[in-house]
């Protein structure tokens, strides 16, 4: 089969496509013939060695999504020809950059028939980041004010349905261009986030009350505002950071307020095929996945570039 591999850490030029051997499922894999692997940042943190892959030469590509071609007989919950998505690859197995790619099956989940399986493959870091933030750490709940911070993002766009979903009054950021896009995927007001007035229009369409949840994936910009913006006892999932060096300006703010503050990371969650599971019983209706762009294997280097650099809505993937 054809693979997508590095085998040297370094910029987006020592990606190259191979043939390599087909896997063989494990009693507890499922063998996926991949339709589409999400092109996500933490691909090319393994890629440069800031994360360490589960060994060299390497596949990248923490999201797959396809058609189970074969399963191990371990497995339970997923047949042969059952359309499935996945998440939590490349750290300790290759990714889903290739043609097939065998997965544990406590990373995958089987998705409802005629499943957008394109969609799929950008699907699961974005969304799975989601759901733990708002659904299992934040325990979001119908009626409650939402803030999510950039919400034309791969995860953005995904937690702006999940918070719908939920029940949840959602307002996110976003530049201009995006407003529209995002308001149809359920959100409530879309703020341009470059405003001056920003933290007063936030608390605005929270009715003046502030924000009950917040989902911020810039701490380290946001973590003042976030505080300046909540309501009393809100609570504030932290995904991300540009500069690992957070903190609040002052902490009066989120004393006053007995401020939550949850960090997290997707890679810590309990069960991954869990998750999985439930966002599928939500896809397709209520959740979804925006592809804003679609490369060959040929061009996975191209996909990591835009994907650090480039201003889009959604996900970008890679179909081989």
């Amino acid at each position: 089969m054809r693979a997508v591999r590095f085998h040297e850490h370094g910029d987006e030029s020592v990606l190259q496509v191979d043939d390599v051997d087909r896997p063989e499922p494990a009693p507890d894999e499922v063998l996926v013939e991949v339709a589409a692997a999400g092109v996500n940042p933490v691909d090319t943190y393994f890629r440069e060695g800031s994360y360490e892959p589960y060994g060299l030469p390497a596949i990248p590509g923490v999201d797959a999504a396809g058609t189970a071609a074969a399963v191990g007989e371990a497995v339970e919950g997923i047949a042969e020809g059952d359309e499935v998505f996945a998440t939590g690859l490349s750290s300790t197995m290759p990714g889903g950059y290739a043609e097939f790619v065998a997965v544990p099956d406590d990373r995958i989940a089987a998705l409802p028939d005629g499943a957008d399986l394109v969609a799929a493959g950008g699907a699961g870091v974005a969304a799975v980041t989601a759901w733990r933030a708002l659904i299992q750490h934040a325990n979001l709940r119908p009626a409650e004010t939402v803030l999510i911070h950039g919400g034309s993002g791969g995860v953005g766009h995904a937690a702006v349905q999940v918070a719908a979903a939920a029940g949840a009054t959602v307002i996110t950021t976003a530049a201009p261009e995006y407003h529209d896009e995002v308001a149809a995927l359920g959100a409530d007001a879309v703020l341009d986030y470059g405003r001056d007035d920003l933290a007063e229009a936030v608390v605005a369409a929270a009715d003046g009350d502030g924000v009950d949840v917040i989902l911020d994936h810039r701490l380290d910009e946001y973590l003042g505002f976030d505080a300046e913006v909540a309501a009393q006892g809100g609570r504030v999932v932290g995904i991300g950071e540009n500069d690992p060096a957070i903190g609040f300006p002052e902490s009066a703010a989120a004393r006053g307020k007995d401020l939550n503050l949850q960090l997290m990371s997707m890679f810590n969650t309990p069960s991954l095929a869990d998750a999985l599971d439930d966002l599928a019983s939500l896809w397709g209706d209520d959740v979804s996945i925006e592809v804003a762009d679609r490369y060959d294997l040929e061009d996975a280097a191209e996909a990591q570039r835009a994907v650090m650099e480039d201003s889009f809505l959604g996900k970008l993937v890679i179909e081989p």
